[in-house]
């Protein structure tokens, strides 16, 4: 356990030094700006890029990989959003964050660093594929689910033509397209070149992880939101469990692929959630508690999946 806290700490750690030190200067919004340009427009898009692009081609091509782990997030998704809709009685729009909070994590900013410094390099294939295709989705079905609450007026092919600009023009997938497309090519970049992506790729998760701190300490919890009972052990627990349970079912998958799916499902809500929430203003305060609860909570969560998984109760296949 010793040397699986030695392992995740660190990381939690960046995030309460980027919190700590919000708190202490007393930052505004304005004092991220820079920070996140840099992270999601330079520094992210060449980690995905180094991952991917290093790939073999047939390799990335793992499409029952890709729609078993989409299947077991967005059951996730779907139960949330129901118990949302039905047992607190929220409206479409509500239960769509809640939705999100419950399946959506941050495997942008937490997630790299922590698969890799976990499973090693091994790790980057699975972690690329989950990523590229979850955010393609994701971006998908927020906007869409708003449509049915009322939440975004635009027509549907005006709806539809903006959502495929939005996803074709994120820089995450510009930069997972260019991946893919020097994986196709064998591309190799000029020294010079490889140097400054090599660079910009290691700043990429303690620059993402400061950040989410400082995030988080520009939303201090107000109160604890009422849908907490059920989005926290959905989002936390039965996630990574439900992850397992689906590649078990679909597949003979590598043992650090089914790991480092389980890894990233277990970890805390996104802080896009919030974003999300607060571009449609639908449950954005209790977005912002459920980013901060979850990553609380995850230090402890985390640690223990990983515990479990490097002492072998979790085996590659429940049905070999």
């Amino acid at each position: 356990m010793a040397e699986i806290s030695s392992l995740v700490l660190p990381f939690f750690g960046l995030i309460l030094l980027g919190y700590v030190t919000a708190r202490w200067k007393r930052l505004d919004e304005a004092a991220l700006g820079w920070l996140n340009i840099f992270i999601i427009y330079v520094a992210l898009p060449a980690l995905f890029f180094k991952i991917i692009g290093r790939t073999p081609l047939e390799e990335l091509a793992r499409f029952d990989f890709i729609l078993t782990s989409l299947a077991a997030t967005y059951t996730i998704f779907m139960v949330v959003f129901l118990l949302g809709r039905f047992v607190t009685r929220s409206t479409v729009g509500d239960a769509t964050v809640q939705g999100l909070a419950g399946a959506y994590g941050n495997i942008g900013y937490l997630g790299p660093g922590l698969a890799l410094a976990a499973f090693g390099d091994a790790a980057a294939l699975p972690l690329a594929l989950i990523f590229a295709f979850e955010n393609v989705v994701h971006f998908s079905v927020a906007p869409a689910f708003m449509a049915f609450d009322g939440k975004d007026k635009r027509p549907p092919l005006v709806l539809a033509r903006d959502v495929v600009i939005k996803i074709a023009t994120h820089p995450f997938i510009i930069a997972t397209a260019a991946g893919f497309l020097a994986a196709g090519t064998s591309f190799k970049a000029p020294t010079m070149l490889q140097t400054m992506i090599d660079s910009l790729a290691q700043a990429a998760a303690p620059c993402a992880l400061f950040a989410m701190g400082v995030t988080l300490a520009l939303r201090p919890l107000k109160r604890v939101p009422a849908e907490m009972p059920y989005i926290v052990p959905a989002k936390l627990i039965v996630l990574p469990l439900l992850m397992y349970l689906y590649l078990s079912i679909t597949g003979n998958y590598p043992a650090i692929w089914v790991h480092t799916a389980m890894l990233l499902a277990a970890l805390p809500t996104a802080t896009n959630v919030f974003v999300i929430a607060q571009q449609y203003q639908t449950w954005q305060e209790r977005a912002s508690a459920t980013v901060l609860i979850t990553t609380i909570l995850s230090v402890v969560t985390v640690t223990g999946l990983l515990y479990l998984i490097k002492s072998g109760a979790f085996p590659t296949d429940l049905f070999p």
